[in-house]
């Protein structure tokens, strides 16, 4: 296997979607406007509303609920009795306090309330209360600045990749993506952010330097990861196919110095009223320390979710990884299930996920056993 030569593809793929992004930005940006190519007879466009400064503040949350039946490995209970594990769950709670300062600045403050499960915490299995988002929100310019997404973010934030997949995934309460499930990133982490919409709607691009240590844990060393990603949608032109993206991410980030942990990814989503769905693919390198080889693990999510009338919606999702580019070793991953989103208005959400979920090992030294679980999830959000 030419692991160099798959690197080397990705990395070539990665350069050709940031050149893409750079080249249609600039090229978007030099376009003139309708308004400015109107010839005469063209009416003057009427003079843009003040900007709101009236401050506000929003308490809403989430809730992620379930129950869950082990159906395989088979399990042992205290007194050797053979059991099927189950159990009612709450996996996540998120409390969000959101606000505007003015029209300029705005921030966010989400606690996450969580079940302990450290080895050797004296809160294992306990309830612990943490922070997931706190930061600062900085809009550039005036009221057409807003309009374009473009803003700075600092503190504790999204980070570039979730922050765009999860939208569209909208199942984050079954499971996360495929990279975040995998610990090749994370939804979350301290450092400073930008972001900016394409003219014409036609993609963004999010950057930021992160500490690289997810939101769970603190700086540990002087390196800092620097994620990237772009986004680009070609076809806006075309009604039913306004909806594909194309999109490139790219995390460099070290262990400690002269020791990278690197995710490059290159994925082709879509969305549309009926359909939902998405592929993407990983390449990441870890090397713990400058005396240790480099690991370069690879693999792709592929995913759809169907949806029909009267709130009704299939989830269908395979992932597949092999956790080191020279050994045989493969994990995949198949989950199907039939939910119901609940009838709303606004931004709050309800939604119920019966499903099911294999996950199969291949050529490991010692195979561990296949997993199933069924469940049924519950999603509130407000």
């Amino acid at each position: 296997m030419n692991v160099r030569g798959e690197t080397g593809r990705v990395k070539r793929m990665l350069r050709w979607w940031m050149r893409s992004v750079v080249l249609g930005a600039v090229l978007l940006r030099t376009m003139p406007c309708a308004a400015q190519a109107g010839g005469a007879g063209s009416t003057s466009p009427a003079p843009p509303a003040a900007p709101d400064d009236t401050p506000a503040v929003k308490i809403g949350g989430t809730l992620f609920t379930d129950y869950t039946v082990i159906a395989a490995p088979a399990a042992k209970d205290a007194d050797a009795n053979t059991i099927v594990p189950n159990a009612f769950n709450v996996g996540r709670t998120y409390i969000n306090v959101t606000g505007r300062i003015s029209h300029l600045v705005s921030f966010r403050i989400t606690p996450d309330i969580f079940r302990e499960s450290g080895a050797g915490s004296s809160l294992s299995g306990s309830y612990s209360f943490r922070l997931k988002y706190a930061y600062a929100q900085f809009t550039l310019g005036q009221s057409s600045a807003a309009a374009s997404g473009t803003w700075v973010r600092l503190g504790l934030q999204q980070t570039p990749w979730v922050d765009f997949i999860e939208p569209i995934y909208r199942y984050r309460f079954q499971g996360m993506t495929f990279e975040d499930r995998e610990g090749f990133s994370s939804s979350s982490d301290a450092g400073l952010g930008f972001h900016t919409n394409l003219p014409g709607d036609r993609g963004d691009v999010e950057a930021g330097i992160y500490n690289g240590e997810t939101y769970a844990r603190p700086e540990v060393n002087d390196q800092k990861a620097l994620m990237v990603r772009g986004t680009l949608r070609p076809l806006t032109g075309v009604p039913a196919l306004r909806g594909l993206r194309l999109s490139a991410f790219y995390d460099k980030d070290a262990y400690v110095r002269n020791a990278d942990r690197i995710r490059a990814i290159v994925a082709v989503t879509f969305e549309h009223k009926h359909l939902n769905a998405a592929f993407d693919h990983l390449a990441a390198r870890d090397r713990t320390s400058s005396s240790v080889r480099a690991i370069d693990a690879r693999g792709y999510s592929v995913w759809a979710t169907p949806r029909v009338a009267h709130g009704w919606e299939g989830l269908i999702r395979f992932d597949h990884l092999q956790p080191d580019a020279v050994a045989p070793a493969t994990r995949n991953r198949t989950l199907g299930g039939m939910a119901y989103w609940f009838p709303h208005q606004g931004a709050v959400g309800a939604a119920l996920l019966l499903d099911a979920e294999v996950l199969r090992f291949r050529r490991f030294v010692m195979n561990p056993p296949t997993q199933r679980r069924f469940a049924l999830h519950a999603l509130v959000n407000f």
